[in-house]
């Protein structure tokens, strides 16, 4: 049966996924930047309260995925405090200024994280080569590649997938973007061991008060009165189909 993995904005995120039946968590903060490292009051409290494997996403800023120095140092010190932790695995990704995996930075990554689970997160899918970056990613020792198949989303992309899955006894290949209970059977059918979803929701803010004309975003047209969360329905639904696939 393939494993379910939930992409987790916060504890109370986390919580729910655990509740609801996912097999691992990857844990990160700012669901709008596509995923950043998480606060070290959120590492802790989750370490604590969550019994399910949980890989927290390494990431210093949104945008694409060739750090300098300065931030690769960062990097490697969020990686220290998740290894002290005991988080049993963390999910990263660097490419170099030609669209190539930085081996140089991984292989650092790779020294910093002994024991440690190592997924290649969607730089993957930014990368110029995906063939070449699979041969690169398996020699470095990753755990297993996220990836859309270099597509907007998994869906789309189930050829190369599916191409890297038959390419690949390790990495594991891992299907992500845009994985919903409406279309698992496309990756059931393709024999796809491993599946990344947010199966999320945005909910209204419980504020009564709204400050209209002011905004702390960036984005002017954003809603700053809803909240991103795990619908732990829809990670109960997709368990329950996975489930069945093999039953």
């Amino acid at each position: 049966m393939a494993l379910l993995e939930i992409c987790c904005y916060g504890l109370t995120c986390a919580k729910a996924a655990q509740q609801a039946g996912a097999d691992r968590i990857e844990l990160c903060s700012a669901p709008k930047e596509g995923g950043l490292t998480p606060s070290a009051g959120v590492l802790k409290a989750v370490r604590k309260e969550v019994t399910l494997p949980v890989h927290p996403i390494v990431r210093p800023r949104g945008g694409d995925f060739c750090y300098s120095q300065a931030e690769f140092s960062t990097m490697l010190d969020d990686i220290a405090f998740l290894r002290d932790l005991g988080f049993p695995g963390l999910v990263i990704g660097m490419l170099n200024e030609e669209g190539g995996v930085d081996r140089d930075k991984m292989q650092q990554v790779m020294r910093a994280a002994p024991g440690m689970a190592i997924t290649f997160h969607r730089a993957f899918d930014m990368c110029a080569n995906p063939l070449i970056a699979l041969e690169e990613l398996t020699d470095l020792g990753v755990a297993r590649i996220l990836t859309s198949g270099q597509q907007a989303s998994a869906e789309k992309g189930i050829s190369l997938i599916t191409e890297l899955k038959q390419r690949s006894r390790a990495p594991i290949i891992m299907a992500g973007a845009g994985v919903r209970l409406n279309n698992l059977e496309t990756f059931i059918a393709a024999g796809v061991d491993e599946l990344h979803s947010s199966a999320g929701r945005y909910t209204p803010s419980p504020m009564r008060y709204r400050h209209a004309g002011v905004s702390m975003s960036a984005d002017t047209d954003a809603d700053e009165y809803s909240r991103y969360e795990v619908d732990p329905q829809a990670v109960t639904a997709m368990k329950a189909a996975l489930t069945r696939a093999v039953s």
